[in-house]
């Protein structure tokens, strides 16, 4: 094989390239050369050029071979696409660049291999692995330094392609005996690396590894007291690793291995401390062993709360004393949002899981990102501390493990800590209290009944604690009152709320107008949970609470801005019709359309603007009539201008693809001013130009499933309330609504479906009863739906919302349905049983009655289960009730043994329900 050469006119251009973009000044230069090295990335040798000017240009600047070295690893990738002589020549040259004069190449070199082993996997480039478990023995301690920090690297980022056959060996079977023995080098560097490259083996359950585990048990507790700190984080990491996948091999020693941890908890170097403590949150998290860890709550827990102290590192990181609250912020404050658009779901009953509401304010009193509402499982810990808004570090760490710890030992936390807790909270140390505080509130979702005795107390503590000097205990303690939140709005009795939710109420709206931003945004974020746990008993004081608010608008930089948008908007969900009086459209309008007005179509903060000026759309409804010309018309533009944007864009995909965060808010709004307004839309609705609807059957194709997911919400919205303006467009919007019914769809789409399959119920609803235009979309909606329900695979609302749609279109067609009911009778009962009492499981249950009563012999399978649907109910409607008491007599009556002998197979709590309610 030829082996590769560098041409020279192209040599001089990469490098020229590379020369020109040291000079940093010039941004229209740098955008230039961006685009030039883009360009080159198409060249099929571009990388070959990169490993030469790193490895065999020893005349060039040691900073311009590092750039090329680092836009290697930037463009490792293209190896996969490469010549082979091309590839034989880049895998040759990193590898000598390893053993550069130059310490600055060798490190460009190690990041190319680490992205090259990666890329090729091992057993496509074995040499490279074998030089360096090779170089482990070099005479030059550099060297076997360097080889050690990339194979680290590599254990780290793809511990599973090293765990592989190579040319009929396992390297591992080689290289774990040889980390084992290098845990006890003479040099800490070696030994650091050693027990960290080992324990990254462990959670994939390495075979090599498990048959060393006791040697490889004994090596962590030989390197447990080791003088170097980094050795010792990563003896704490292995065993945080061996608890989370092998706990029974600990088992037998966790007396030692708890009392090694606790002190390490304590180590004075912070990271070594950080890593024990992520041993008792992995502790915590698993159920089973909660035995294990139980006995050992006692030193445990004042362990941790002792690490929830501030260090004099994170004081100097905060700067928290300044009043800063006129200080604009710096733009790299302010996180990126990612906008989830409306969802279509049921509530269930209080034994259903529902997840609750989204917590706003961290942890533990940090600032949240906002997760994307596509995030369909709750945070695990890893991702939780990705949410942060600072680093993770001991302190969050030790506060989510007592989180955790609450909620498994409840009251037996509380008691090994209560009195740890008195004496931090009235310590005259102010760092002291605000760690007590802050346990306080990473206790309460989980030792809430074991605190409640003690509210009365702790929560006028906390609302004087308001006015603590320090604004970082002023900020903890709205986060803390937050987690207390639901206790505080209990309508108990006239003293609770005079004692407890007015003074919090208070409270927390001083805080929202505090001189300090890190106080105004956990208040603001408090107050945001005090609006949700409240609801309607907000109503009565709704006028101080906006004339807080409003003046909040003047006085906010722009990050809190964006979190007081989220508590008007919340304000207007809890409260509802209440907003109607006009006093209070007065005192909020204003400012939301100065807001408005200020902004531009592409400008970010327009999306929770947006999305707040939804909230407080349905709240207001016929009072929002006067303002709503300019806001319709400025949300069809963005969807119609979108929309353009997007067609340019995907005729032309060299430009950056635009932003969907505009549509997805615009689309949610036009369904708040729907919900709030219905046919008074007519005007706006048909002066449109282009006209809305035929905008928004282009967003129903739209390739991004957000964008469809708040145009199905929009159509559904628009069948409730202004079906007229709806109906010539149906035929359109149905071509594809049918489409997006799919009994498995992408975790991605789950939303856009879950849309459609409500919005196709509210459809079918509106047309009324065996209306001939809506029949010829029965058969292809129900055969999409049946499965859709069948599916074990299907998420649960998805099953949900296909259910409610069967039965309301079922009540409507029902001769059409009836003879399918066989098919999926018990499907739909086990479907809705759970669901909360509401109008839509109303009508979805007169559909299903309907469907029995045109063919009773489709449910005696299902009986049952029909059966145990029908005594879930709390409160049917008149109507629904007469439906089930006839269809039970009718059962009874037509064959009064066979009913009886069935029925008694029941359940004893259905067979009971039957009788009292319904005498059969």
């Amino acid at each position: 094989m030829t082996s590769w050469t560098p041409q020279q006119a192209g040599l001089q251009e990469i490098l020229q390239t590379i020369h020109d973009s040291t000079d940093t000044r010039n941004t229209a230069v740098q955008r230039n050369i961006t685009h030039k090295l883009n360009n080159f990335t198409r060249a099929p040798d571009y990388i070959a050029y990169l490993a030469y000017i790193l490895s065999a240009m020893p005349q060039e600047d040691d900073r311009i071979r590092t750039i090329a070295g680092y836009l290697l690893k930037n463009n490792a990738r293209l190896i996969l696409r490469a010549a082979p002589d091309v590839t034989a020549f880049v895998k040759s040259a990193v590898l000598a660049a390893f053993n550069d004069p130059s310490i600055m190449i060798r490190g460009a070199a190690a990041q190319d291999i680490v992205a090259f082993l990666g890329i090729l996997e091992p057993k496509n480039w074995p040499e490279c692995l074998q030089q360096l478990v090779h170089m482990l023995d070099a005479p030059n301690a550099d060297q076997q330094e360097a080889a050690f920090n990339v194979l680290e690297k590599a254990c780290e980022d793809y511990p599973r392609k090293l765990d592989v056959e190579i040319n009929g060996t396992m390297p591992l079977d080689f290289m774990i005996p040889k980390f084992l023995v290098l845990s006890e080098h003479p040099s800490s560097k070696m030994r650091a690396h050693a027990v960290a490259c080992l324990s990254y083996f462990v959670p994939i359950g390495c075979q090599a590894l498990f048959a060393h585990i006791d040697t490889f048990i004994a090596a962590l507790f030989k390197r447990a007291a080791d003088d170097d700190p980094t050795v010792r984080r990563h003896v704490c990491q292995a065993l945080v690793l061996l608890l989370a996948s092998r706990p029974e091999k600990l088992m037998p020693e966790m007396n030692n291995v708890a009392e090694y941890m606790l002190y390490s908890t304590r180590d004075r170097n912070e990271n070594v401390a950080l890593e024990a403590c992520e041993f008792w949150l992995t502790f915590a998290e698993d159920p089973d062993l909660a035995p294990y860890l139980h006995p050992l709550l006692g030193k445990v827990a004042p362990t941790l709360l002792d690490c929830m102290v501030y260090s004099e590192d994170d004081l100097l990181w905060l700067q928290g004393d300044e009043e800063d609250a006129a200080v604009p912020d710096k733009e790299s404050d302010i996180k990126p949002r990612h906008y989830g658009g409306k969802t279509h779901g049921l509530e269930h009953d209080a034994n259903g899981d529902d997840a609750g509401a989204a917590k706003r304010v961290g942890a533990y009193g940090e600032e949240l990102d906002d997760g994307d509402e596509d995030d369909y499982d709750d945070l695990d810990d890893d991702e939780f501390a990705e949410e942060m808004s600072t680093e993770w570090n001991l302190r969050k760490c030790a506060a989510a493990a007592l989180d955790v710890l609450a909620v498994r030992f409840g009251p037996d936390l509380l008691n090994v800590l209560l009195e740890p807790l008195k004496t931090k909270l009235w310590s005259d140390d102010w760092l002291q209290r605000e760690s007590g505080i802050l346990a306080l509130g990473a206790m309460a979702e989980g030792c809430i009944d074991a605190i409640e005795p003690h509210l009365p107390t702790l929560v006028p503590y906390l609302i004087n604690t308001l006015n603590d000097p320090k604004p970082l205990v002023r900020s903890i303690t709205c986060w803390t009152l937050g987690r207390y939140a639901s206790w505080c709005t209990q309508p108990i009795s006239e003293e609770h709320k005079n004692t407890f939710f007015v003074p919090t109420l208070e409270g927390l709206l001083r805080m929202v107008l505090d001189n300090n931003k890190r106080v105004q945004e956990a208040g603001c974020s408090a107050f945001a949970t005090l609006e949700e746990d409240a609801g309607p008993e907000l109503a009565p004081y709704l006028e101080p609470v906006l004339r807080n608010l409003v003046f909040a608008f003047d006085k906010y930089q722009h990050k809190n801005m964006l979190i007081l948008y989220d508590a008007v908007g919340t304000l207007a969900d809890a409260v509802g019709s209440a907003l109607q009086n006009p006093t209070y459209v007065e005192i909020l309008m204003p400012p939301l359309l100065k807001r408005w007005s200020k902004l531009k179509d592409d400008d970010e903060d327009l999306v929770p603007l947006l999305e707040c000026l939804a909230s407080v759309t349905i709240a207001m409804g016929p009072a929002f009539l006067p303002y709503a010309g300019p806001i319709f018309e400025r949300c069809a533009t963005i969807v119609h201008t979108s929309l353009l944007q997007y067609q340019a864009y995907q005729q032309n995909p060299d430009m950056d693809e635009p932003d969907r965060s505009f549509l997805v808010v615009a689309l949610d709004l036009l369904s708040g001013l729907t919900q709030g307004l219905g046919m008074a839309l007519e005007p706006h609705i048909l002066r449109g130009q282009p006209n809305l609807l035929s905008l928004l059957t282009v967003c129903l194709k739209h390739p991004h499933a957000a964008v469809r997911q708040s145009g199905y919400a929009l159509v559904g919205d628009m069948a409730m309330n202004c079906f007229p303006l709806l109906r010539p467009h149906i035929p359109a919007i149905m071509q594809e609504l049918i489409v997006q019914l799919d009994p498995e769809p992408k975790v991605e789409f789950i939303s856009a479906c879950n849309n459609a399959a409500w919005a196709v119920g509210e459809i079918g609803l509106r047309y009324g009863r065996d209306d001939p235009e809506f029949q010829q979309w029965v058969h292809p909606l129900v055969s999409r739906l049946i499965p859709i329900l069948l599916h074990p695979k299907a998420p649960r609302s998805l099953h949900e919302n296909a259910a409610v749609s069967i039965g309301r279109i079922g009540l409507m067609h029902p001769s059409l349905v009836a003879p399918l009911l066989p098919e999926f009778a018990q499907a739909w009962c086990q479907a809705l049983y759970e669901i909360r009492d509401n109008e839509e499981k109303d009508s979805a249950f007169r559909g299903l009655c309907t469907l029995v009563q045109t063919n009773p012999a489709g449910i005696t399978k299902s009986l049952l289960w029909f059966c145990n649907a029908i005594v879930r109910w709390n409160q049917p409607s008149p109507e629904l009730n007469s439906m089930f008491q006839q269809l039970l007599n009718g059962f009874k009556q037509h064959d009064a043994v066979g009913w009886a002998a069935q029925v008694a197979t029941f359940p004893p709590v259905i067979q009971e329900r039957l009788a009292t309610r319904y005498g059969v």
